[in-house]
């Protein structure tokens, strides 16, 4: 291990408790997206103690934040990025809780923020953690991006946690664009025994689903349109007057995501046609594809490694989830690798018993393991030039023509 490296390890070491507390602290409050106010103030407060500029509410989103550190001048600017929402239903007695290990992340990042700021000095480039909420359904990172907060970052990166042992490790993991859309139906009410003096809104949202699944075996490999009917009436014998389908929609591209909501918006028009009902779709911000930079994840595979831990890189024919960090990836080199927090195969994240792992002893360990990493990697970033133009250009090359300007 290189003796710089062995001086983060060490740092890391030093503010074990430190570290150990946010993360529990976190998982003790759980904060839903954009309600993270706890989480981010108690990754501020931290960044702050250690004696670091601390921007509260940063780039225009309340729960966000950014703590910088400034090395020589020139070179590039490293980030660490810090996911802090739960998610609902994963707490006890269907509570909020972190059932995606997001206090873990929280941790993670921002212990490879103070282990790197702490030997910045001897670096041209400087290093910031930012921290992005509403991962689980906000698009924080989105909006972040949108508002100009990452305008003047080269780098990110993150570590996410996963379960099931060693194949779990997982770095190089890509995911697939994804967007929820939700349709309304606007009807006529009247008395289920004479449904012809009203408009039924449900039978819109019923004859949608329809159309959707006729088109289904027109739709690519990677397509997905999964719904659920979130209102259908208020009591069996009155014509619905309201119904209202939410869809998550994923695809293998933001563009494809693009196409696909054109698909719904046509089966709602066939639907108000067939019915009657008057349909509105809307839809959130689109999560694009993720393009995880080779050169930085083999970095961080080799730094994990060094500490006992081997990693994989994932089965090209799986089909992998996706996130807000996508849309970071176009814009500059990433990574996002896994790091399984339990080798209990049946502990599955978005689940109450995930919520368990990430408090436990053994998830604060890989949390702080996996600062090392990153940090080790930031490292290589600020100090080894033909790295970076080596990041570069596989960045250059991996993304799309039809994202670039």
């Amino acid at each position: 291990m290189d003796v710089k490296v062995q001086d983060i390890k060490g740092y890391i070491d030093s503010i074990k408790d430190e570290i150990d507390r946010l993360a529990l602290d976190i998982h003790a409050h759980p904060e839903l997206c954009y309600e993270e106010y706890t989480a981010m103030n108690l990754v501020a407060d931290l960044c702050e103690k250690h004696g670091y500029k601390v921007q509260r509410g940063y780039a225009g989103v309340e729960t966000s934040m950014r703590a910088d550190a400034e090395g020589q001048p020139g070179g590039p600017r490293v980030a660490f990025l810090a996911e802090y929402d739960a998610l609902p239903g994963c707490g006890e007695n269907g509570a909020p809780g972190h059932g995606c290990g997001h206090n873990l992340i929280a941790a993670c990042s921002t212990a490879a923020f103070l282990a790197l700021a702490s030997v910045i000095k001897d670096y041209k480039g400087s290093v910031c953690l930012i921290g992005t909420p509403a991962e689980e359904g906000g698009g924080g990172k989105i909006k972040l991006l949108a508002n100009g907060g990452f305008d003047d970052v080269n780098y990110a990166m993150m570590m996410h946690p996963s379960s099931g042992g060693v194949k779990a490790n997982l770095v190089g993991r890509g995911g697939r664009a994804s967007c929820d859309v939700t349709v309304k139906f606007f009807g006529k009410a009247a008395h289920s025994s004479r449904p012809v003096n009203g408009i039924n809104a449900l039978s819109g949202v019923i004859s949608l689903f329809n159309h959707i699944d006729m088109l289904r075996p027109t739709f690519d490999p990677q397509d997905n349109i999964n719904g659920i009917i979130n209102h259908g009436g208020v009591a069996s014998n009155i014509i619905p007057d309201f119904a209202e389908a939410e869809f998550c929609v994923r695809a293998d591209t933001m563009h494809r995501i693009e196409e696909l909501i054109a698909i719904i918006e046509k089966c709602a028009q066939c639907s108000s046609t067939l019915t009657g009902a008057r349909y509105e779709l809307t839809h959130g911000d689109i999560s694009a594809e993720r393009y995880p930079n080779r050169p930085m994840n083999q970095a961080f595979k080799d730094a994990m490694e060094e500490q006992g831990i081997q990693m994989c890189w994932p089965d090209p024919r799986m089909q992998y989830g996706s996130s807000d960090v996508g849309n970071v990836s176009i814009v500059m080199p990433i990574i996002h690798d896994y790091l399984s927090i339990t080798d209990d195969r049946t502990v599955q994240a978005h689940n109450p018993s995930y919520t368990v792992a990430a408090c436990q002893p053994e998830a604060l360990d890989i949390a702080r393991k996996g600062a090392v990493g990153l940090a080790s990697v930031g490292l290589k970033l600020l100090s080894d030039e033909a790295f970076r133009a080596e990041t570069d250009e596989y960045h250059r090359n991996q993304i799309p023509d039809f994202y670039k300007k």
